[in-house]
């Protein structure tokens, strides 16, 4: 009795150890739904796409500069509403999740699990508009893929581990779509939706599913 007492003990102290450490409300859900935005918005991109007849659907390349100006303005405003509808569940789907934990949403170990998110992030956007100055367009989604996976994986070690292998899956997937030039809109498809998903699906059945005895 007093074995498993020590046992219960010794569970209780590793998860109160685990939750100074790491923020533990990331939702499940909310990647679930950020991977719907990302296949919407690139199933919107592909029918803009068909709309200019300009473009060369056999090479992938757009045969005119003005035509690649205005149709990647047009690929960007899609990528900026898919980005604003992620962060905004991602942000209330947490919120929700941080109540119910009784965990705060602002603390010292969210604010470490943003900065290291934000650092790789902002890098590599800037990378990429270094990138289109250049009109190099070619390598901006998988510039997007490698770096956004790069931040997933160091920002994993103050939140749910699990988020690493999105990280990893995000980098290899950007790192073959510097093979295939023109494809990028498939491969974004791939690792912001299809890859999202999957994730949100597995961190909702390993943490949000309630529980069959409770009910919470």
């Amino acid at each position: 009795m007093e074995t498993k007492n020590y046992l219960q003990d010794i569970a209780h102290i590793k998860t109160m150890m685990s939750r100074s450490s790491r923020f533990m409300s990331i939702s499940g859900l909310s990647g679930i739904l950020a991977g719907i935005y990302a296949l919407v918005g690139a199933a919107l991109a592909y029918l803009l796409l068909n709309t200019y007849p300009q473009y060369d659907y056999y090479d992938r390349t757009i045969l005119t500069d003005d035509l690649g100006t205005d149709l990647f303005s047009q690929f960007l405003g899609i990528a900026i509403l898919v980005l604003a509808a992620a962060l905004v569940t991602s942000a209330i789907l947490t919120y929700r999740k941080a109540k119910k934990l009784n965990e705060d949403i602002w603390n010292p170990v969210s604010k470490r699990l943003l900065a290291n998110f934000a650092v790789p992030l902002i890098t590599g956007g800037l990378f990429c508009l270094v990138l289109l100055q250049y009109g190099i367009l070619g390598l901006v989604a998988p510039a997007t893929l490698i770096f956004y996976g790069l931040a997933l994986i160091n920002a994993s070690k103050f939140t749910v581990g699990d988020i690493k292998y999105l990280g990893l899956a995000n980098v290899l997937i950007g790192l073959v779509a510097t093979q295939f030039v023109g494809y990028g809109l498939y491969f974004w498809a791939l690792g912001f939706g299809v890859f999202h998903i999957i994730y949100g699906a597995i961190m909702y059945h390993k943490y949000d599913r309630p529980s069959p005895k409770n009910g919470k």
